[in-house]
């Protein structure tokens, strides 16, 4: 029985315009139609979730910034949130920097997003029209919730900068990271990632992960591929998401998500 679906957003059902497919979008909506409960679960920040309201029309809860956050869409509020301490922040901050001397910085609070000059190449960036990069010396104070520390390099890849970084710092935060060629790292509190929090949501329904579909394609929706009952990696993801998961759906251009759910759907009405 498929009565929650969990799916994360970027590379899995929205691609690199922006655009969630018209077959997806139906998917969706069948799921919905069936009495089937969805939450998206992504590394995204909350303000940064239009795509699921314009496209989607969806107003029910988000699970963001890779667990860390619990967002309802139709109050724009957080339900809930696990916050990194300003301490731990630096402190990772100098691990890295010791490690990478060329890594930059940023991160998302509740209320905003702050970054250190350089983070951003792009001088056209939207980001950089909303926020003023400054070093995180000067703009982060312990008042600020912290729900996701990152760290950037232009040199190698994510993976490579995660199998510097992730041991060294395990101590002072949960490491991962979501950019397909990006040396991007993503850090949150200890011990949260989407499946910790995507399992409490499910449990407040009263559903197992037995009855869980999840749909995710890159390294920080492992642990959320192996906790649901039927996790599916995009078969353009990453090969250790598809060794996760065990199951994969579709490559993403072929529409993958939609295939599978419209697959399920179809057997529950047999």
């Amino acid at each position: 029985m498929m009565r929650l679906v969990a799916s994360d957003i970027d590379g899995t059902i929205l691609g690199h315009d922006g655009k969630i497919s018209d077959r997806t979008i139906k998917a969706f909506q069948a799921c919905r139609d069936a009495g089937v409960e969805l939450v998206f679960v992504t590394g995204r920040p909350p303000r940064w979730l239009y795509p699921l309201q314009e496209q989607l029309g969806h107003s029910g809860i988000v699970i963001c910034s890779n667990g860390a956050v619990v967002w309802d869409l139709e109050t724009e509020k957080a339900l809930s949130s696990c916050v990194l301490d300003a301490e731990s922040v630096f402190e990772a901050r100098r691990i890295i920097k010791s490690i990478r001397p060329d890594a930059l910085f940023a991160v998302e609070t509740l209320t905003g997003f702050q970054l250190e000059p350089g983070f951003i190449e792009n001088e056209t960036s939207e980001l950089l029209a909303e926020f003023t990069p400054k070093p995180l010396a000067e703009t982060l104070t312990a008042d600020d919730a912290v729900v996701k520390f990152l760290a950037i390099t232009r040199e190698g890849t994510p993976d490579e900068f995660l199998a510097e970084v992730q041991p060294a710092v395990a101590h002072l935060v949960s490491t991962t990271h979501s950019a397909p060629r990006t040396a991007m790292l993503e850090m949150s509190v200890p011990g949260i990632n989407k499946a910790v929090t995507l399992a409490q949501y499910a449990e407040s329904l009263g559903i197992e992960a037995a009855d869980v579909v999840a749909f995710g394609d890159m390294p920080n929706d492992i642990e959320m591929l192996r906790w649901a009952g039927h996790g599916y990696a995009m078969a353009s993801g990453h090969p250790e998401a598809i060794l996760a998961a065990g199951q994969q759906a579709p490559h993403f251009d072929d529409d993958g998500v939609a295939q599978i759910l419209e697959a399920k759907l179809t057997e529950q009405r047999v």
